[in-house]
């Protein structure tokens, strides 16, 4: 039996006045309000947009293929391919110097000459443990560290690092390819193919059905590269490391199973009309994905997301704590769902909560909703 996923929003705002005040000359007492509250239950975890990860994990379960799985999330796409490199800004990552622990292959790069240097393991007979590159005026300035900080070099323009081996970046993790400093921060320019390594098994368990793994795979190579190409020109880098683009934890993050999904699927992507779509993806779309702002992102039933394994997750929340996101509203009054994105009055993500308050009303999206109240899902339903 299909398993139709809903969820309930509960509004208690239950006023209880005083004992009738007496009258004390022209003075009467204020009437007083008990607190209201809210319960929430949410299903699913992310925006429900394009593909599902659980729903791919259930569908490859029932035989499905990668193919099928992504014909599905993204209804009128075709096949297509890419390839190059991408630069992902390293957000764990200090900002005002790149350091590198000292390992056998490292090399330092000037961009500005495009020079190579080996970097040596000794200096004055003392083991080199790390290396940094610091912004100088016009110039780089590269760096040893012994028992303390050494100038090595100073050439034009930007430097990097870069090694026929993982480079362990301090403070953060370890990455392939190269890493560079940049105003934005430290950005890794990596081969897409190796770029992928550090993303799937960040995003789904690699142990999942190979076909889940490879719609993963692919969807997130589509993703990457719709990135790479809308990026704004004269940017340092194309996308982020965090669940705000998608999660790439470099070397750290590969794994032999989600490997080999993404040496199956090389180089192939999704496009629409020609060009990459927008392969959005999130944990569980709580059984209904919700619609995008392109034609393959569709709200539609999905009869194999069944849900977040903790679901539903019921939340209370005081008056005070959902009006604290709006000014003016004063005592919370009632919480209402007033719009979906279906035609049916149980069914489909909120796109807009109405507030109400003793003072104002305040009409907001279901997004927005969600994200003040740090929800995990817009699959909401008003009782």
């Amino acid at each position: 039996m299909i398993r139709r996923l809903a969820v309930l929003l509960t509004a208690a705002a239950v006023f209880v006045p005083a004992a009738p005040a007496h009258a004390q000359g022209s003075q009467r007492e204020p009437v007083r309000r008990e607190p209201a509250s809210v319960t929430i239950s949410t299903t699913g975890n992310g925006h429900g947009k394009g593909l599902s990860q659980y729903g791919a994990r259930n569908r490859a379960n029932a035989g499905q293929s990668a193919t099928q799985i992504l014909e599905h999330y993204y209804p009128g796409t075709a096949a297509g391919s890419a390839g190059g490199s991408i630069r992902v800004l390293l957000t764990g990552a200090p900002t005002r110097a790149l350091v590198v622990l000292a390992r056998s292959g490292l090399k330092a790069r000037s961009l500005g000459s495009g020079r190579t240097w080996t970097l040596p393991a000794k200096r004055d007979g003392k083991v080199v443990k790390k290396w940094r590159i610091k912004p100088m005026g016009d110039r780089s300035q590269i760096s040893y560290r012994t028992t303390s900080w050494h100038q090595w070099k100073a050439p034009r323009g930007d430097a990097a690092f870069v090694s026929n081996q993982p480079a362990m970046l301090q403070g953060a993790s370890t990455y392939r390819g190269l890493l560079r400093l940049t105003p934005a921060g430290v950005v890794n320019v990596v081969g897409l193919e190796t770029y992928l390594r550090g993303v799937v098994a960040s995003e789904v368990p690699a142990s999942w059905p190979h076909a889940a793994v490879e719609a993963q795979a692919v969807a997130a190579r589509t993703y990457a590269v719709f990135e790479r190409e809308h990026v704004s020109s004269g940017h340092d880098y194309d996308l982020c490391d965090t669940a705000a683009c998608q999660v790439y934890k470099g070397a750290a993050g590969e794994h032999p199973d989600s490997d080999a999904a993404v040496r199956a699927t090389a180089t192939q992507i999704r496009t629409f009309d020609g060009t990459p779509a927008f392969t959005q993806f999130s944990a569980s779309n709580g059984g209904y994905s919700a619609a995008g702002d392109f034609p393959y992102l569709v709200a539609e039933w999905d009869e194999f997301d069944h849900g977040m394994p903790d679901d539903p997750r019921t939340r209370t929340f005081t008056g005070d704590e959902i009006t604290r996101h709006w000014t003016g509203l004063g005592d919370l009054v009632s919480v209402e769902v007033t719009g979906r994105d279906t035609d049916g009055v149980h069914d489909g993500h909120v796109t807009e909560v109405t507030i109400t308050g003793t003072l104002r009303t305040q009409v907001t999206t279901g997004s927005a909703f969600a994200r003040f109240l740090g929800l995990r899902s817009t699959m909401l339903t008003a009782a």
